[in-house]
């Protein structure tokens, strides 16, 4: 029988539109001005943080809409930005250092919507203001690890394989490195084993001296250093941004050697320079035993060793020679030991393995210390304007004895408690930089601006969605009811697909997406429709006609949407930030709109007229 659905699709129309009401529901609630706070080195919030905050808060006369403890951290809810900012300043100078407190935008669904995953869209920081910050990588320092790392590594693999050399040192304003052996065969020996351990190095003779050669880098080698130092600093910085309790940060790769870190919701600018523009190494030195700490902590220091302290505060003496730096850990994990207690198994390269290998055999028995360092912005300058050097600050994180010869793996035990073993082996992971990293653009955006782009872009919203309704009624009467009430349901998909995909966000740019895809949308019916006028004309019957209409309009609806969602791919693959954003809404709307105009209004139109006799159409 024509123009009748089976149940099974009626129940599928119904089920998909139940699901984005339920999924775009949350949008509706808004979001509180809130404050969240956190632990830092493997603290966490407790009742006794959330009962102080509260108190502090109600002696300074802050209006309070809620609080509560959430996943180890205190949310903090206020009804206004003003609040929220003058509850930030107070709790910052209140609160201890091992507790941080950040800004941000809370999204206020009830607690049934967010156990079966119901959220709000994650707004850009257009709409919900906040700090963007252009970092870039110094790829000229990684280029300069990458050659001293060479210049070390050939020392100890030719001492390790009997080989005798004259020196090996870093030629002066070149990317190379020039070994000179002591005879003929060892240099052809030396050679021979260097260019098969090292196969992603380039080596040629040196013409001036029969016993030397020289090595540099590959392309493929650059590149592959260029690539980690990247993926590396973006890992960094996403852990340093758990230090600021940003909800929804956006970090990604911009070009070969930038990273666009973008934070909505916070305006506290210093603070997260502060903690994004820090730049961290991580060493393992070995602890002098025979030294006097007492003296030592006075400046009595012995020859080739330093003092450092503790991270509970007390002097380590160390020497000097650093057995392996964190450039090498591949991986580093949390957990328990076989008497439960906690520890991190510790993964490295095979460079770094033959290393602590070749150290730890002479040094069972010895302790080991795990130190971390970073190089902290000075937030100085000089009386040129020019920023003054980071300073260094080095602190010692882990001292542990040396049980066994280690080799590729190895655990470190005699942690205080699990959150401790946790913030360790994060700072192991993404301890050491291949390449420092500077902050070179800075913008922020302010919460009312971000909330004036909404109202701008519903604006928009709404006005193109009211004439193209107004439109399709007047011109296609009783069908044209039925195309609005799918641009209805194609709207609420979009938000409701929207707040469901994790990692979408929505920018200005993709509220023009869905301006432009509200048009769009209706594009399908217009074409169902003017070929169901045409069949009516050529004296088919109504039910004939809606048939025909769409059977033969599908194909060119579909090719049509098709092109446009290649377009819509591309765009995301290779645009970033709006134009992504965009892309995003529009591929999304030109799914959801072939679903509506298609399957959605035949639904409709089969419910009303299908298996009836009817001398008339509404079109």
């Amino acid at each position: 029988m024509l123009n009748k659905y089976p149940m099974w699709k009626y129940l599928l129309v119904l089920a998909v539109l139940a699901i984005g009401i339920l999924y775009a529901t949350p949008n509706l609630y808004g979001r509180d001005p809130a404050i969240q706070v956190s632990g830092t080195k493997g603290a966490s919030a407790d009742l006794s943080v959330l009962d102080k905050v509260n108190e502090t808060l109600k002696e300074n006369n802050i209006t309070v809409k809620s609080s509560a403890l959430e996943n180890d951290q205190v949310l903090v809810r206020f009804t206004n930005v003003e609040e929220q900012l003058k509850a930030q300043d107070i709790l910052r100078d209140s609160l201890s250092d091992d507790y941080i407190s950040a800004i941000n935008m809370s999204p206020a669904q009830p607690d049934w919507l967010k156990d079966i995953g119901g959220n709000p869209m994650k707004l850009g920081l257009d709409l919900s203001g906040g700090v963007h910050f252009t970092m870039e990588v110094d790829m000229v320092t990684a280029m300069d690890n990458a050659l001293e790392t060479m210049e070390q590594d050939f020392k100890s693999d030719l001492r390790g394989e009997k080989l005798r050399y004259r020196s090996i040192r870093r030629v002066s304003g070149a990317e190379r490195v020039q070994v000179i052996m002591r005879n003929d065969d060892d240099k052809d020996a030396a050679e021979r084993f260097l260019k098969q351990r090292y196969p992603l190095y380039n080596f040629v003779d040196d013409s001036s001296n029969s016993l030397a050669f020289f090595a540099s880098l590959s392309d493929q080698k650059f590149k592959e250093i260029r690539a980690y130092a990247i993926k590396q600093n973006e890992t960094i910085i996403r852990n340093r941004i758990n230090q600021l309790g940003v909800a929804e940060p956006n970090v990604q790769q911009q070009g070969a050697e930038r990273i666009i870190v973008q934070l909505p919701g916070v305006q506290d600018t210093a603070r997260a320079k502060e903690i994004l523009g820090a730049t961290a190494t991580l060493e393992f030195r070995e602890v002098d035993e025979n030294a006097d700490v007492r003296s030592a902590a006075q400046g009595r220091v012995p020859p080739g060793t330093e003092v450092i302290m503790h991270k509970d505060g007390y002097p380590v003496v160390l020497k000097k020679r650093v057995i392996l730096g964190g450039s090498h850990i591949t991986g580093a994990q949390s957990g328990m030991d076989e008497y439960s207690r906690p520890q991190v198994s510790i993964n490295l390269d095979s460079k770094g393995g033959a290393k602590m290998s070749a150290f730890t055999k002479r040094a069972v028995g010895k302790r080991m210390a795990t130190v971390f360092i970073e190089y902290k912005p000075s937030g100085k300058k000089d009386e040129n304007g020019k920023a003054l050097p980071p300073i260094k600050v080095e602190e010692v994180i882990n001292v542990a004895t040396i049980q066994a010869r280690l080799n590729n793996s190895f655990r470190i035990t005699g942690i205080d408690n699990p959150a401790e073993a946790h913030n360790l082996s994060l700072l192991l992971r993404a301890g050491a930089l291949v390449a420092p990293i500077q902050i070179v653009e800075e913008r922020t955006v302010g919460p009312s601006l971000g909330q004036e782009n909404i109202e701008a872009g519903m604006t928009a919203v709404v006005l193109g969605f009211a004439f193209v309704l107004a439109f399709m009624l007047l011109y296609y009467k009783g069908f044209g009811l039925v195309s609005n009430i799918a641009l209805a349901s194609n709207l609420v998909l979009i938000v409701g697909v929207m707040s469901m995909i994790p990692g979408a966000t929505l920018t200005l740019p993709g509220i023009a997406g869905i301006v432009l895809t509200v048009g769009m949308a209706v594009d399908a019916n217009v074409l169902i429709f003017e070929r169901i006028r045409e069949e009516l004309a050529d004296g088919r019957s109504p039910q004939q006609a809606v048939h025909q209409g769409y059977d033969s309009a599908f194909s060119t609806i579909f090719d049509a949407n098709i092109t446009t969602l290649i377009a819509a791919v591309i765009l995301f693959a290779v645009g970033t930030g709006p134009i992504a954003g965009f892309a995003v809404t529009l591929a999304i709307g030109i799914i959801t709109s072939m679903f509506t105009a298609i399957v959605g209004t035949r639904a409709v139109i089969n419910l009303v007229i299908g298996g009836k006799r009817v001398n008339k159409l509404s079109i």
